[in-house]
C-alpha cells in the first residue's frame, strides 16, 4: 500500500477512534489495524531517510568532485 493511502487510513482510524462512537470490540479491531498501519510507516519513512542520506552523500560527493 503506497505511504499516502496508509496515512489516510490511519487518520480516519483516529477520527473513528476519538469520536467515541465504536463498541469495544471495533475499537479494538481499529486499533490494531492502526498500530499496524503506524508500524508500516514508520518503516518507510526510515526507508526513504536511508536513500536520501545515501543520494544525498553521493550528491556531495559529485560537488566535491567538480570543484577540485
Amino acid at each position: 500500500m503506497e505511504f499516502e493511502k496508509m496515512l489516510k487510513r490511519l487518520e480516519e482510524i483516529v477520527n473513528q477512534l476519538e469520536s467515541g462512537e465504536c463498541d469495544f470490540d471495533e475499537a479494538t479491531k481499529l486499533f490494531e489495524e492502526g498500530k499496524s498501519l503506524a508500524e508500516k510507516c514508520s518503516e518507510k519513512l526510515d526507508s526513504s531517510k536511508g536513500k536520501i542520506t545515501v543520494l544525498s552523500n553521493e550528491l556531495e560527493g559529485l560537488i566535491e568532485k567538480d570543484f577540485k
